[in-house]
């Protein structure tokens, strides 16, 4: 398997490169050359059915008792026997909880994995990486969990100051290793992410110190969560919508992805809260960025959805240059708008969408509750409330649930009177010392940065 950038300037690569370089060196996202299919039998066991589904993605790179190796070592390490376990909410919706990873929350479900690609395929070519990445409040503690132990990784975490839960936070900045550093940067996501993309299209800047990346721009990320979409239509035994809350993109592109290679996988439905540049997009067919507002659900508080960029390309036919110049455009206008035979083609077959306001998400955690007796987490609230707006006669929904509810426990307090506890193992989490650095959303001081605490 070769890869290519969304935006046709940069090297095909494979498998290996294409995880150590994150970003393409023109800017845009790796994809495969080619969409491959299922296998036609898949493997019982989560582990079993990651290293199937992977092995046409990684090719020559890792060989079969490699993938394997790696897939049982990665989820060795979540708490439940199913890894991303489906459980009932009501009748024909249910709950894939990917939160049981070590951080709770889905992006685990990946970032377990990359870590130990990144260690094996840096131990093989003895070379070392500084990764750089940004998050709006999940991504970044799962990364430090998944790199901490690597010998031949240095990691920084860029977050938005005061923008994300005490819990997200805490998870990021009490981790006491070497190798690990946070910063705090005054301003929103989108600005901690554009620091992060100028930094990898600094030429010089990134090879001198040999950057990589973490975030969904790396395609690895995105590949290994494709196997829950796999798992979820498998447990269901046939035909499934599933529902996503979505910010950048990334997850509810994994299940397009599986669509693509053959799970049966009816609709997609964007759960968005009200910094809805997706909904909206499906709406009128134009993305166009209006600003970011903090909510209850922080990690989806974005407006660029990076993502969309891999999705785009396929809608160009795989047109490189007409990408490029699309997201030129919607970096100076702030507006993107999308041909109505494309967007017929490729969004209206697949793509539904909702919003949930910050009352919305808490009169849902509460009725889920008050059924149920089960709590759950803001950013889950606001995809069961798109489900249930969704649902069809028929064919089963399920809802991806991508946090625990005690990593945002006074959201859950304030709809349901309970306030949810954390696991044991992070049961101290309020009491560890505490390490980060308050920089402004300026460039030459994050690189600066960068820079002091390169190994």
């Amino acid at each position: 398997m070769r890869y290519v950038s969304t935006r046709g300037g940069a090297p095909v690569l494979g498998f290996a490169d294409v995880v150590l370089a994150g970003l393409a060196t023109d800017g845009g996202l790796y994809v495969p050359q080619e969409w491959p299919h299922l296998p036609a039998q898949l493997p019982d066991g989560y582990p079993a059915l990651a290293a199937a589904v992977l092995a046409p993605y990684v090719g020559n790179d890792f060989s079969a008792d490699q993938t394997r190796a790696l897939c049982d070592a990665a989820y060795a390490t979540f708490r439940h026997p199913d890894v991303v376990p489906l459980v009932d909410l009501e009748p024909g919706h249910r709950l894939m909880e990917l939160f049981h990873g070590p951080t709770l929350a889905f992006k685990d479900v990946a970032l377990q994995l990359l870590g130990r690609l990144f260690d094996s395929i840096l131990t093989a070519r003895n070379e070392r990486v500084m990764i750089v990445g940004a998050t709006s409040g999940d991504t970044g503690s799962a990364a430090i969990d998944g790199v901490r132990g690597c010998a031949n990784v240095d990691i920084v975490i860029l977050y938005p100051h005061g923008r994300v839960s005490e819990v997200q936070r805490r998870q990021m900045t009490t981790v006491d290793s070497p190798n690990v550093h946070t910063v705090a940067v005054d301003g929103t996501f989108d600005d901690c992410q554009d620091l992060v993309k100028a930094m990898f299209n600094d030429a010089a800047f990134r090879g001198r110190h040999n950057l990589s990346a973490v975030n969904s721009i790396n395609w690895a990320r995105v590949m290994a969560q494709v196997v829950y979409y796999v798992e979820a239509a498998r447990r269901a035994g046939g035909e499934i919508d599933v529902t996503v809350p979505t910010g950048n993109f990334g997850n509810v592109l994994s299940g397009w992805i599986a669509r693509r290679m053959g799970a049966p996988i009816g609709r997609l439905v964007v759960a968005s809260n009200q910094n809805d540049i997706l909904t909206r997009f499906f709406e009128s067919h134009e993305m166009r960025a209006t600003g970011v507002s903090p909510t209850l659900s922080p990690s989806m508080d974005i407006q660029v959805s990076s993502n969309f960029e891999r999705l785009l390309f396929e809608m160009n036919g795989r047109d490189g240059a007409m990408t490029r110049d699309q997201l030129s455009r919607f970096r100076q206008t702030g507006s993107l708008l999308v041909e109505p035979d494309q967007y017929g083609e490729w969004i209206a077959p697949v793509f539904r969408a909702s919003r949930a306001s910050d009352h919305d998400t808490l009169v849902t955690i509460r009725s889920v509750h008050e059924t149920t007796g089960m709590l759950i987490d803001p950013h889950t609230a606001v995809g069961v409330k798109a489900a249930r707006e969704h649902m069809r006669e028929g064919v089963p929904m399920v809802t991806m649930a991508t946090a625990h509810p005690a990593k945002f426990p006074d959201a859950v307090e304030r709809a349901t009177g309970v306030r949810p506890q954390l696991p044991e193992h992070l049961s101290d989490l309020l009491e560890r010392p505490e390490r980060t650095v308050n920089l402004p959303n300026d460039l030459a001081a994050v690189q600066q940065f960068v820079a002091s605490v390169a190994r």
